[in-house]
This record gives C-alpha cells, sequence and structure tokens, in this order.
C-alpha cells in the first residue's frame, strides 16, 4: 500500500503544485498553512528538515523568516519544482531510506526541528521514519506533525486504524488516481511518538474559521534534551 502512496504522487505532482501555488485549496489558505508555520517558529529553530517537502512551499515560508531549510521527498518532480522556487536544499529521498540512515551526511542532521506537514499518510514507511526520527534532531530538538484530525476525517467508518481510500474531490478533473491513507487514532499517533522515544509536549487542534471545527491537528513532540518537560502544553 505504501508503493500506492508513491505511485499516485507520482502522477499527481504537477497538478498538486499548481493547486498549492494557486491558493486553490481553502482549509490550507485559511487556516493550515499558518498554523503549520506558528508552531515550527514556535521553538525558534535555526535548522528545519522538511519531511516530505512537496513542492516547497513551506521551506519557502520558513526561509523568508531566516530559517536554514532542507526538504525531503520521494517524488523527483516535486523535489524540482522546490529547487525552483527556491528557499532551501532539496533532496530526493524515501522515508525508508532516511530511516536507515542512508542520507544522514547528505541531508547534514541533526535538525532543530522536522516538520511533515500532512506528509505522512503511509503506514510501515511512517513508522520507520518516527522511529529513526530522535537521530534527525538534536538533543532537545522538536518533530512537528501536522495532519487530518482523526475525529473528523473518520467519516462514518469505524474509529480504528487502518487504510482508507483517497479522494480529490473539489479538486479538478486533471487530478489523478488518489492516494490511499493509512488512517490513526489519536491513541495511536500518541503511541507512536512514544514507542519512537519521542514526548509528546503539545496537541494543537487548528480551528477552521467558517465550520468551527478542526481543520487539522498538530502534534509537537521532543527528543530527549534538557529544558524539556513532559507532558501537553
Amino acid at each position: 500500500m505504501d508503493e500506492r502512496v508513491i505511485t499516485a504522487w507520482h502522477a499527481n505532482a504537477a497538478p498538486w503544485t499548481d493547486a498549492v501555488r494557486e491558493r486553490r485549496i481553502a482549509s490550507r489558505r485559511l487556516v493550515t498553512d499558518a498554523a503549520v508555520v506558528d508552531a515550527v517558529l514556535r521553538h525558534a529553530p535555526r535548522t528545519v528538515l522538511d519531511l516530505g517537502c512537496g513542492e516547497g512551499w513551506l521551506a519557502r515560508a520558513l526561509a523568508a523568516r531566516g530559517v536554514r531549510v532542507t526538504g525531503v521527498d520521494v517524488v523527483p518532480a516535486l523535489v524540482e519544482r522546490a529547487r525552483q522556487g527556491g528557499g532551501g536544499t532539496f533532496h530526493v529521498a524515501s522515508y525508508e531510506a532516511i530511516a536507515a540512515g542512508a542520507h544522514d551526511a547528505t541531508l547534514g542532521a541533526p535538525f532543530d526541528v522536522a516538520v511533515a506537514n500532512f506528509a505522512l499518510i503511509g503506514h510501515e514507511a511512517v513508522d520507520a521514519l518516527l522511529a529513526a526520527a530522535p537521530r534527525l534532531l538534536v538533543p532537545g530538538g522538536t518533530l512537528v506533525i501536522q495532519t487530518l484530525h482523526p475525529l473528523v476525517a473518520c467519516g462514518d467508518a469505524p474509529y480504528a486504524d487502518g487504510w482508507r481510500a483517497g479522494s480529490w474531490d473539489g479538486f479538478g478533473p486533471e487530478f489523478r488516481e488518489a492516494p490511499p491513507w493509512y488512517f490513526r487514532t489519536l491513541a495511536t499517533w500518541v503511541a507512536t511518538l512514544t514507542a519512537a522515544r519521542l514526548t509528546l509536549h503539545a496537541l494543537r487542534e487548528p480551528l477552521h474559521p467558517e465550520t468551527g471545527r478542526p481543520a487539522s491537528v498538530i502534534l509537537e513532540a521532543c527528543s530527549a534534551g534538557p529544558g524539556r518537560a513532559a507532558g501537553l502544553s
């Protein structure tokens, strides 16, 4: 299934880039883009690793605020578009290869913050990446994850981990087959971070200004280091 996710993104790199750069996605325009930028900047990082960087919008947003950003994505077409847009250093790399340490020297780890913005939609590959996250961070560094809010994204399906069919509804006819995505409950997100030796210290639920419902959930977890207290803020 993880391979189907990657195949689908290969096929949709061009229309996705256009949708992001033309700011056609209302939830991103209204709330989630600003929410993830604020979550990262809250930690005053000098260096950031953008996991699943796509066409590079987040790297550009952070670079404009003086942050040095390295972006990685498994889709070469998206990485090329990110390079053209500037704002950071970008590399083609799979989560599995990053987890195995194959790109440590190239990426320049460790980083003050690693961020994954709606980019953790697979299963085994994501588990492997999260398990390796402490190695990618400086002591006391932070992993920031913005993802679909499980309670909202669950819909009418059972509230249980498992693969779900993707959809490009509302995105336009230029999009091809949508990637599947792996649904995780909030409890599973917390357990996965704990298993990766990360401490969850903040959970935020950005609200959509029109619906009043959570537009996403943001998880902030820190690696071992001084000055970090356990618990949620």
